[in-house]
């Protein structure tokens, strides 16, 4: 790289991602207070930025960058970027998923066994109490298909993270072929439909995704079954899944992600009455609910930071 790059940072991250690309010859902004309207005056001074959720990258921004060489998401998914337009612009877009999949595996296989054991409801009554033993009956994990929609890094991480728990573990993914190991077996969507007992949704949103997860496609399993999303909120009809709880062909779920966030994910939109379905889940003793947390550990904090910012060097410096 003989020219330094400057790098604008547009919210908050690790520290260890400034450094880094300083350390490596970038010229580095951080401004993670900055507003929409004032980075839309500053970006055509730059030649990259980095963001995480509070930002959208649309055409608006794109076209003032004329220097703009990439831009860089601390995280998983691309979708508040136009990531289209960029590429048609020469700007290299990049993330870092491989940062937080050991935490999103995690989280998946910690709300399951919440799920099966009851362990919320039981630890209420406990408190309060309430020494009930036989209301609290829970399920095992072993022998039992669970299956994966999205067989990247979150995916995979979970298959990992069940193989000793003896299930049955299949995936299905559009875009990805021969991925089969001792952890997991590729499978159709009809096969996933046929022989699931717990879904695990691991998709980027993009148009494809959106609701794909609704009444229909529910209604497609052979079986009644338990539901993880730990995705996008926007993946799943939260008006669906709540009518398919209450007829029972959805036994229980486990969502770590709602289609009310708001686009940053710090909060609900609380600009409205949330929804029927919503204040149905938070009085379900079957549903599990966390707040966008799935990915969101300590350690995770660094590698998604550190993670991005080798890809960021290694593609300018030479």
């Amino acid at each position: 790289m003989n020219t330094k790059l400057n790098v604008l940072f547009v919210d908050s991250t690790h520290q260890s991602l400034p450094q880094k690309l300083e350390s490596s010859g970038f010229n580095v902004d951080y401004k993670p207070e900055i507003q929409p309207g004032e980075i839309i005056k500053i970006v055509p001074d730059y030649n990259g930025i980095i963001i995480r959720s509070k930002i959208k990258i649309d055409k608006a921004i794109i076209d003032r960058a004329l220097n703009l060489k990439f831009i860089g998401r601390v995280g998983a998914g691309l979708e508040n970027i136009d990531v289209e337009y960029a590429q048609s612009k020469g700007i290299q877009c990049f993330n870092s998923p491989e940062g937080n999949r050991d935490a999103v595996g995690e989280q998946a296989l910690g709300m399951l066994l919440t799920l099966f054991n009851n362990i919320i409801k039981a630890d209420f009554e406990v408190r309060n109490g309430k020494w009930i033993r036989e209301g609290n009956r829970g399920l095992e994990i072993k022998g039992k298909t669970v299956g994966i929609i999205g067989y990247g890094n979150m995916g995979s991480a979970f298959a990992q993270r069940l193989k000793g728990f003896e299930a049955n573990v299949i995936a299905y993914d559009k875009y990805k072929f021969n991925y089969s190991n001792e952890c997991v077996q590729e499978k159709t969507l009809e096969d996933l439909f046929r022989e699931t007992d717990i879904l695990s949704l691991h998709v980027p949103l993009t148009k494809e995704t959106k609701f794909m997860i609704d009444d229909v496609f529910i209604n497609n399993f052979q079986k009644d079954i338990y539901l993880i999303n730990t995705a996008r909120g926007k993946v799943l009809k939260t008006d669906d899944l709540v009518k398919n709880m209450k007829s029972g062909k959805v036994l229980g779920c486990a969502l770590d992600v709602l289609e009310y966030e708001q686009t940053s994910f710090e909060n609900l939109h609380s600009d409205e009455k949330l929804p029927d379905a919503f204040q149905y889940l938070i009085q379900c003793n079957k549903a599990v609910l966390t707040p966008h947390i799935a990915g969101w550990t300590h350690e995770s904090n660094v590698k998604l930071s550190e993670f991005l910012a080798d890809k960021i060097i290694k593609a300018f410096t030479s």
